[in-house]
């Protein structure tokens, strides 16, 4: 049994660790890409995305719209430098939240038709590094060990 455990758990676990800053950076960069290029695409075709909010039932379309697709933008940006990870990831998630209960909420017909949604994988993702941090190749880390 204990081969079994080192050769399928302690092995691979003790590879992992010379890896743990990679994890966190590829979500960053792949999810903060995306987002920071459709968060800018809104930001400069405001008027069209206003009228999908409206047509969404989004209340105050004239405000959130700006305002969600510059946390997509900017937030997007941060999560690929690694900078204030917690608070994008936090916020982006919410906005995911958001984003299936106005747009997607009429077809949820069971589970897995709601974790089929993509903004549920990003939710995920978003929620990970909200709670789990940017990890070591990262603004974040780079700031926390200077300024402690």
């Amino acid at each position: 049994m204990r081969i079994f455990f080192d050769l399928l758990i302690a092995w691979p676990q003790k590879l992992a660790s010379h890896f743990e800053w990679l994890g966190p950076l590829v979500a960053r960069v792949v999810v903060g890409y995306t987002f920071m290029l459709t968060g800018w695409g809104k930001l400069t075709n405001l008027p069209a995305i206003i009228e999908n909010f409206q047509s969404w039932g989004i209340p105050y379309p004239e405000i959130l719209t700006p305002f969600v697709a510059g946390w997509e933008c900017f937030g997007g940006l941060g999560l690929i430098l690694g900078l204030m990870t917690r608070i994008c990831g936090g916020a982006l998630a919410v906005v995911m939240v958001v984003a299936i209960i106005s747009a997607k909420l009429a077809d949820i017909d069971s589970l897995e038709t709601l974790l089929g949604f993509e903004e549920a994988t990003y939710f995920a993702v978003f929620t990970w590094l909200a709670i789990c941090g940017a990890g070591k190749a990262s603004l974040d880390y780079l700031l926390t060990r200077r300024l402690q």
